[in-house]
């Protein structure tokens, strides 16, 4: 039987495990893919803590599979599913679970992975790089404005640099002092976080600008209140990192997903191009998922960590 990392229950690291479970077969819309790589993700752990998102309910079932997304090799096609073919290398977001030998990808969210593109950095894009293009596109900055980047360390934060970066965006990222020379590789203006945010940013913002034109926020709490501040035009202010009350508060905006193959198919291609590197820094095996997890959770990743599974 195939392999998989689960938890069996909401709690800590001691409900996760490595089972045998039954292999997946594809619903309509759906493929099965014989996993080569899963991305690791903050809301990977969080989920496991019994964390919901917006509209989700607690319905769910266990053993839960780990992971948001994954990339790999078509085996099985769906009911109603155009466009793929088995043998399809493949990337997307997971019905279930990426950290296994099996996963489903809904077609709505999967696309094909280019030759020039990795597996290992395919399986990154689906969270981190699309929730970065979407927030960027969302706030509609035109070429030459500043963008403001908090946690811009992260998975998330340093793909929304690139993507800022590759749009004509001039961009300060707000991370920890470790993270500085990351943040200053991709182009931006580092910006040390911690109290008094507000005035270090002003000091750093290019030409002397007094503020910023926009924030994409990925921490939430005292910092996006900080970063609001920042803004004359509160409409460009959206935040991932951060419920939707309060960000309305301050009057920005949840950055809205769009969750399709178009955003995967243009984050691939900025791979391709040059203009965007995920920046693998770290890869497990499936049997080390734990601890891919670990370097997550316990916040000493930089850039992405991803589990190379070795699909049958």
């Amino acid at each position: 039987m195939p392999k998989a990392y689960v938890f069996t229950r909401y709690g800590g690291p001691e409900t996760e495990a490595l089972v045998e479970v039954d292999r997946p077969s594809p619903g309509p819309g759906e493929v099965l893919v014989a996993v080569t790589a899963a991305g690791v993700n903050p809301v990977d752990w969080k989920l496991r803590t019994g964390y919901r998102r917006p509209g989700e309910t607690d319905s769910r079932a266990f053993p839960a599979v780990f992971g948001q997304e994954a990339s790999g090799v078509v085996r099985e096609i769906g009911a109603g599913v155009d466009g793929f073919a088995v043998g399809d290398e493949v990337f997307g977001s997971t019905v279930a679970g990426g950290y296994a030998e099996y996963a489903l990808l809904p077609v709505t969210v999967a696309a094909h992975k280019p030759a020039g593109l990795s597996f290992q950095d395919a399986a990154t894009l689906p969270v981190a790089a699309a929730t970065a293009y979407d927030g960027i596109h969302q706030l509609d900055l035109p070429a030459g404005a500043t963008v403001l980047i908090t946690g811009a360390g992260g998975g998330v934060g340093s793909a929304a640099l690139q993507i800022a970066r590759a749009l004509g965006l001039r961009a300060v990222g707000v991370a920890s002092e470790g993270k500085k020379d990351l943040v200053e590789s991709l182009g931006a203006r580092h910006v040390p976080s911690g109290p008094d945010l507000a005035t270090r940013v002003r000091a750093a913002a290019p030409d002397g600008v007094d503020g910023v034109d926009g924030v994409y926020d990925l921490v939430g709490g005292e910092v996006l209140a900080e970063a609001a501040g920042l803004l004359t035009d509160r409409t460009k202010l959206v935040t991932a990192g951060a419920p939707a009350p309060e960000v309305e508060k301050l009057g920005g905006a949840r950055v809205e997903r769009a969750r399709n193959a178009a955003v995967l198919d243009a984050v691939a291609q900025l791979v391709v191009d040059g203009e965007l590197d995920p920046h693998v820094t770290r890869t497990f095996p499936l049997d080390r998922a734990g601890e891919a997890l670990r370097t997550v959770e316990d916040g000493h990743a930089r850039g992405k960590i991803v589990i190379e599974v070795v699909g049958a």
